[in-house]
């Protein structure tokens, strides 16, 4: 009996299929899997009759066009929104034509031997790669033509003093200035020696302004990329023909050299009235003036709103000789912010006058970063020009461009601090300052109220604000 159970047993633990598995080393068993009806039926997809019967049956017909009646739907509500976005967003604003000297500040180099260590071209065509840096779209140089004082029969266009240097260091200085981006540009004013004017007298002007253009040739064809000249109201009236003449020379292009020559005038007054019907009347491309010179600042903002109203800023020019050094980052700020090209004069307004000095790098230093955000900011390049507030020693004004970021510049020359409340339409509470000529009072990116804006003495900032306030 015992046996029996046992055997029992064992046929219990067996597996229900096949004979008993052999039992393997350290007690395994081996189990047999069955394995998949080798002959089951395999799917394989409906044949091209059965499609076809398929596709043409009621129900999925309904069904195609369910979805393309939901996929038109779908399209059509795209292109409304598409067309709808299109139609709301505002319309941005055609950009003004602009030539290269718009683009950025020059630099009037009338003082060529107190400009440089060697006094002459060739320390000029050293300090280019210095100009570059600073972000200078061209430089004015001289007057450096060979001009005897009041003397009209000895005077040559076409020869540099020698005191200057000569041709081949004007060549080099332009090869040098043009590798670098910088355009240049000379000044021809003829008897700048002399004390009877700059076009001498009645009796020589014609033949002055003869010899002249014969010069305009020279030169251009040398690679000079623009003219400056003095006196041009009274030229355009006394020999209306030549100026045309002169006129026409620089004005138009060649084959040779397609980019545009400047005309840059230069006259005396300070009138903005006078300044404004000279610079109708003569034809130039630019006219610098004395209108900044004003100490009251209400005659400043006076002169500028006048020209900016009557003439394309791309036309106006603005200079101012202050050689108070503790303005000088306060005159770069305004010169840089208004509606046209700044044109520095000499050295001391960009911090070139002593290299050492820490001042001067702190004034270059800020010079070139202004310069900077003027190439790159539309708002700051032709923006639109609104007078917010103006007194005596106060100025506050905006720049503007369709949806770029707007600008707002405010200025204090007075000897204590002044509040600016400054509002408007279009205009936040706040702002962020962008530059500051005391960085100890306004640090850059800090928030500041316009509602009560303050300044300190001699003090100016520039403060940004986006398009949609």
């Amino acid at each position: 009996p015992n046996k029996t159970s046992e055997n029992e047993a064992e046929r219990e633990r067996e597996p229900m299929t096949g004979p008993p598995a052999a039992a393997e080393k350290n007690g395994t068993v081996k189990l047999k899997v069955l394995e998949e009806d080798e002959e089951q039926t395999k799917f394989t997809g409906l044949n091209k009759e059965e499609l076809l019967r398929v596709a043409g049956s009621p129900g999925w017909v309904r069904t195609r066009w369910a979805l393309l009646l939901v996929f038109w739907i779908g399209w059509l509500g795209m292109l409304v929104g598409a067309v709808l976005i299109i139609l709301r967003a505002p319309v941005c604003r055609e950009l003004p034509p602009t030539d290269w000297w718009n683009e950025g500040p020059l630099l009037q180099i009338r003082n060529l031997q107190a400009f440089s260590e060697t006094k002459d071209l060739k320390g000029l065509e050293q300090k280019v790669s210095t100009l570059s840096g600073l972000k200078l779209k061209g430089l004015v140089i001289g007057p450096i033509h060979a001009a005897p004082a009041d003397d009209p029969m000895n005077l040559e266009f076409e020869e540099i003093s020698p005191e200057f240097g000569n041709l081949e260091q004007f060549k080099r200085l332009l090869q040098t200035a043009h590798r670098k981006g910088v355009f240049v540009v000379l000044d021809l004013t003829p008897n700048y020696r002399g004390s009877s004017g700059p076009w001498f007298s009645s009796a020589s002007v014609t033949n002055v302004a003869e010899r002249l253009k014969s010069a305009l040739v020279f030169w251009l064809s040398e690679g000079v990329d623009g003219i400056q000249l003095p006196g041009v109201e009274d030229l355009a009236r006394m020999v209306p023909s030549l100026w045309t003449d002169i006129r026409a020379i620089i004005q138009n292009g060649t084959d040779k050299y397609p980019n545009k020559r400047v005309l840059i005038g230069v006259t005396e007054t300070s009138s903005a009235e006078t300044v404004s019907d000279v610079l109708s009347s003569t034809g130039v491309d630019l006219l610098l003036s004395g209108v900044l010179s004003a100490s009251d600042q209400t005659e400043r903002a006076h002169s500028v709103q006048l020209l900016y109203s009557n003439h394309s800023q791309t036309k106006l020019a603005w200079s101012l000789e202050d050689l108070s050094r503790d303005l000088v980052k306060v005159n770069q700020l305004l010169l840089m912010t208004l509606p046209g090209t700044p044109v520095f004069i000499g050295g001391d307004g960009i911090g070139l006058k002593d290299d050492m000095e820490l001042n001067s790098s702190l004034q270059r230093s800020f010079f070139q970063s202004i310069s900077e955000l003027r190439g790159k900011e539309r708002s700051l390049l032709f923006g639109d020009f609104s007078l917010l507030f103006n007194s005596s020693s106060s100025l506050a004004y905006l720049r503007v461009w369709d949806q770029s970021t707007r600008f707002l510049a405010a200025f204090n020359w007075a000897a204590e601090e002044v509040e600016l409340q400054l509002s408007g339409a279009g205009l936040p509470h706040h702002a962020a300052v962008v530059r500051s000529t005391n960085t100890s009072a306004l640090p850059e990116e800090s928030s500041v109220d316009l509602r009560k804006l303050r300044l300190g003495p001699g003090q100016a900032a520039l403060v940004r604000f986006p398009h949609d306030g």
